[in-house]
């Protein structure tokens, strides 16, 4: 067996590309490209077609909807603001979003929306960091009154769409009508506090969110297809994305390339789940997080902020309930979530429960997305999709892309 000196076996990357092969020749995966990088060795697959009924393959410049796999990415405009005391962590956010001053909070989090105590404190920037501002997604109570309420009021679901589809303000009006599912800072709820950081940079800074990540993040490390849309002389290099259906896998597109979601700016740039993007410069952008904020010569972010973001931020009992949370979904989820920790905008893999160390940070994408970065090993993997997982298969692949990826490393 050949040996590379921080790099990967012949043999993994043989076994990694026979089994992302095998899920693209079961006919449930159209199509993948994946990137693994360690310390200066760089590997790409790209496996596949654009589309299920064409034979137009899919290839390495090609750029995925990276849904919730935005979160880690975006996250980092908000680090600069810290960096550069334009914020601070336990900064109330009522200055910049009034609208969320003076909340009242759910007696319990399944109780009638008029059932409610008043906010013991405001939301914090540290809050909407970690994911504790009290607002967010469970979707193991769909039918719960807060939950059919974000649906009722539109702040998710317009048009079918999980997106925010109203101009920030007005999706922050819209946000505001309704109370707290629990007290600020008392527990990791999913996704609305991601959407809010980007509207919070939007007003700190005066600038469109997407400016403001594209002067201080995209462009310093040369991520130049990552985007909230997809330009007209790019769209050929966008698949459609796909929502098999549950009972029969047939491919159904959930959004067109020309002409959908995301072939025109969008009135909201989602911070929880808006980028488009490919398999390079997200591989830019984790490799920067890997040297503690510095892309080259160039610090990107400073060492400190690299650190909050990319480890565990919950304490024990928030911890607690996110971990309960993700084992009792596991039927849902596929399998995916279970880390232990939280950082900010991210993951943090606090115990060993895969093939993957602790200390492993990253997340995944409804859109069939996995992006995570490992300090221990020194590596990257990215794996893009169009397939999202409206049925099991991309996440299966996702986890045998992992556990194929960890057999590769050679030491």
């Amino acid at each position: 067996m050949t040996k590379n000196n921080n790099g990967f076996s012949e043999a993994g990357l043989g076994k990694l590309r026979e089994v992302l092969a095998r899920h693209v020749e079961s006919n449930k995966i159209p199509g993948l490209v994946a990137l693994v990088s360690r310390g200066e060795e760089t590997h790409v697959e790209a496996l596949g077609t654009m589309r299920h009924d064409s034979s137009e393959p899919m290839r390495r410049d090609t750029i995925f909807r990276m849904a919730s796999t935005t979160k880690p990415v975006a996250v980092a405009a908000t680090m600069v603001l810290l960096d550069d005391c334009r914020l601070r962590l336990d900064d109330p956010i009522d200055r910049w979003l009034p609208e969320l001053a003076d909340r009242q909070v759910l007696k319990r989090p399944d109780s009638p929306l008029g059932e409610t105590v008043p906010a013991r404190r405001p939301i914090s920037v540290r809050d909407l960091l970690t994911s504790t501002s009290g607002l967010g997604l469970d979707m193991t109570a769909m039918g719960s009154p807060m939950m059919s309420a974000y649906f009722e009021h539109k702040v998710y679901g317009e048009n079918g769409w999980l997106l925010p589809a109203v101009e920030p303000d007005e999706w922050i009006r819209r946000l505001a009508t309704l109370p707290l599912m629990y007290q600020p800072g008392e527990r990791w709820l999913y996704n609305v506090s991601d959407d809010l950081l980007g509207v919070l940079v939007a007003r700190v800074t005066g600038q469109p969110f997407e400016t403001f990540l594209r002067t201080r993040i995209f462009d310093p490390l040369g991520m130049k297809d990552t985007a909230f849309h997809v330009p007209a002389d790019k769209i050929d290099r966008l698949p459609p994305l796909y929502a098999p259906d549950p009972q029969t896998g047939e491919f159904t597109i959930e959004d067109p390339a020309e002409g959908g979601r995301h072939s025109t700016p969008p009135v909201f740039p989602s911070s929880g789940g808006g980028l488009d993007s490919t398999a390079d410069d997200y591989h830019a952008y984790f490799r920067m997080l890997l040297n503690h904020g510095k892309h080259g010569t160039e610090r990107i972010l400073s060492r400190p902020a690299v650190e909050l973001m990319t480890t565990n931020r919950l304490t024990p009992e928030q911890a607690a309930a996110r971990e309960t949370w993700a084992r009792n979904v596991v039927h849902l989820s596929h399998g995916q979530g279970q880390h232990g920790g939280w950082g900010f905008g991210m993951a943090v893999r606090t115990y060993r429960g895969d093939y993957a160390p602790v200390g492993q940070f990253g997340w995944d994408g409804g859109a069939g997305t996995t992006t995570y970065a490992d300090p221990h090993n020194q590596l990257v993997g990215i794996l893009l999709t169009q397939t999202g997982m409206s049925t099991p298969d991309s996440a299966r692949l996702i986890h045998d892309f992992w556990t194929t990826l960890y057999q590769a490393i050679e030491d």
